[in-house]
């Protein structure tokens, strides 16, 4: 099968990687250059909106999907209209505006930070008045790592926030003091059959993905609560792919922050840690194939390479780290790569990946 990706970053890559031993083969539309998916698929170097362009690269394509959810409505719109298109124009379109996508959570009774949208700056003291503080204002779209978003710790900051984010629309959200970030991944197939990883803690920092530890050390009944978040959302949307639900955990309580439709970072452990990785099993999804296990191995981890990359053969020298670099250029703040750990001992796994940690502080 001819599989087209819109997107050509390291999720492309890692999808290429992962779909070349099951036969299939790529092709990526992506506006810049260098990508990190050269040299795994075919190129087609143009902007999502570039009508002749979205229809030369999907001539010949059997199916299309997607490492990147902000794809134009226009262009997810013409493809469906030539070829399926999984995840769907309509599900990409839930996912893209943070106020949809909290109602879409509401209907569904999956609890969420209070919030409110804001159109103005009169809008933004009315929301404070609602919402109170702390709280963040984020932008409705586009907003991913940290970006797009600003804490207000008191009304005092309203100006400085707005000022920072204004132009678009806004939605304001409760800050919440919560225990641990967690998320889930599940992926449903064309048939409706679904199947759940096990819940993963996420550590952040300065809004970006730090670390990642599988599975997390839930109840059988919070990993079960997930689930049925997670189902929810797949069966509303006829999702077909792999889905991700960042929850905050407040006490037994879990709250939607965001959904993604694509493969996520917080699922980057699969790839060594369970018996199917997301990768694989996206493709398996969109291409109509069977859902592989989700099972983990034992306790994973993963630790993103941020700004930065220690040497490959110091990685390589620490028994039980698997390196997966995308092929990026360094610069402050971007994700170059990561490392995965698997073992039968969770302190084993921290160990390991503490020792990456300790090539890039050596510098």
């Amino acid at each position: 099968m001819n599989v087209g990706v819109l997107g050509g970053g390291q999720l492309g890559r890692m999808l290429a990687l992962a779909g070349v031993p099951l036969g299939l083969s790529f092709r990526f539309l992506e506006p810049e250059r260098p990508t990190p998916v050269d040299g795994v698929g075919k190129v087609v170097h143009a902007r999502y909106d570039d009508v002749d362009a979205v229809q030369r690269f999907a001539s010949g394509l059997d199916v299309v999907t997607c490492e990147f959810e902000n794809v134009p409505d226009s262009t997810a719109q013409l493809l469906e209209g030539l070829l399926p298109v999984h995840p769907s124009a309509a599900a990409l379109s839930m996912a893209q505006d943070r106020l949809v996508e909290k109602q879409v959570f509401e209907s569904l009774a999956i609890p969420t930070p209070v919030y409110h949208s804001v159109e103005s700056r009169e809008g933004l003291e009315d929301a404070i008045g609602r919402v109170g503080v702390p709280a963040v204002l984020k932008t409705r779209r586009l907003g991913y790592d940290g970006r797009g978003q600003v804490v207000i710790d008191s009304p005092t900051g309203v100006d400085a926030a707005w000022g920072a984010l204004y132009g678009s629309p806004l939605l304001l959200e409760r800050f919440i003091d919560f225990s641990r970030e967690l998320s889930i991944i599940g992926a449903r197939g064309q048939d409706g059959e679904i199947t759940f990883y096990p819940l993963v803690e996420n550590e952040h920092r300065g809004g970006i993905l730090y670390r990642t530890h599988a599975p997390a050390l839930v109840s059988a009944e919070l990993q079960a609560l997930a689930e049925r978040y997670l189902g929810g959302l797949l069966e509303k949307m006829e999702y077909v792919g792999v889905l991700a639900l960042e929850l905050f955990q407040r006490g037994d309580e879990l709250l939607a922050n965001e959904m993604a439709p694509r493969v996520h970072n917080s699922g980057h452990w699969t790839q060594d840690g369970a018996r199917t990785s997301q990768f694989e099993n996206h493709l398996r999804a969109v291409c109509g194939f069977s859902l592989g296990s989700c099972d983990p191995y034992g306790y994973a981890g993963m630790l993103n390479l941020i700004g930065q990359v220690p040497p490959t053969e110091r990685v390589l020298g620490i028994p039980g780290a698997r390196l997966h670099l995308y092929g990026k250029r360094p610069r402050p703040g971007r994700k170059l790569g990561h490392v995965n750990a698997v073992g039968k001992d969770p302190d084993d796994v921290v160990a390991t990946l503490e020792r990456v940690e300790r090539l890039l502080t050596a510098g």
